[in-house]
């Protein structure tokens, strides 16, 4: 399916993991919050603190920001903050983030998209089912369907269980590649994510080429 941006769908996003993913989080054994994650170098409580310091930077207006250097300095900031204040934050972030990122006319969307995933990456670190495949997995694939334009991936078109979506763009003499698989899978190839090979047909492109996220 193709998409038109819905303003509320990034905060609605954020919306969901605070719903779904907070709870779970305030009952989750401190020593859970030190497992590795998907992202080189963070655990589970880093990639939290990430999370909720990128989403006070658009609530503070603290913009451009999310280069590496940013993202390392606000974590270290972090480092000795009990595991309540950066869920804390977190929740902060996920309610009051909406308006700043809609306010933004689509250039901040794809910062809702990397928390969305990022709430998968703390699942899948967790060992919980369906990590990437939370109740706001339509709407984030409707986001990644604009990222995935914006980040100049080849157009795909992607066949999945509940809805076959065109990600990418047109590239000129070459045909659209077409991908079957699961909607977790496809986030999971577009954003990096370790996937087996037999979770997925992809013919016409290459994985690599796919990636949102460098």
């Amino acid at each position: 399916m193709t998409t038109t941006r819905d303003p509320d769908r990034p905060g609605r996003l954020l919306r969901v993991e605070r719903e779904t993913l907070l709870p779970l989080l305030r009952h989750t054994p401190p020593t859970a919050f030190e497992l590795p994650t998907a992202c080189p170098d963070w655990t589970v409580r880093e990639l939290l603190a990430h999370c909720g310091a990128a989403l006070l930077r658009i609530i503070e207006g603290r913009l451009p920001a999310f280069t590496p250097e940013h993202n390392a300095a606000d974590v270290a900031e972090r480092a000795d903050w009990p595991i309540g204040r950066i869920l804390d934050e977190l929740e902060f972030g996920m309610t009051e983030a909406g308006p700043a990122i809609e306010a933004a006319d689509g250039a901040l969307d794809v910062i809702a998209l990397g928390e969305w995933v990022h709430a998968g990456d703390v699942r899948e670190a967790l060992g919980l089912p369906g990590a990437y495949e939370s109740l706001g997995t339509s709407d984030a694939i409707a986001l990644l369907a604009t990222v995935s334009q914006e980040r100049l991936t080849p157009r795909v078109c992607a066949i999945t269980p509940h809805g076959d979506w065109v990600l990418g763009n047109v590239v000129d003499g070459r045909a659209a590649a077409e991908l079957s698989c699961d909607e977790g899978t496809l986030i999971r190839m577009y954003t990096g994510r370790p996937v087996a090979p037999e979770r997925y047909r992809l013919a016409g492109a290459s994985r690599e080429e796919l990636v949102i996220y460098r």
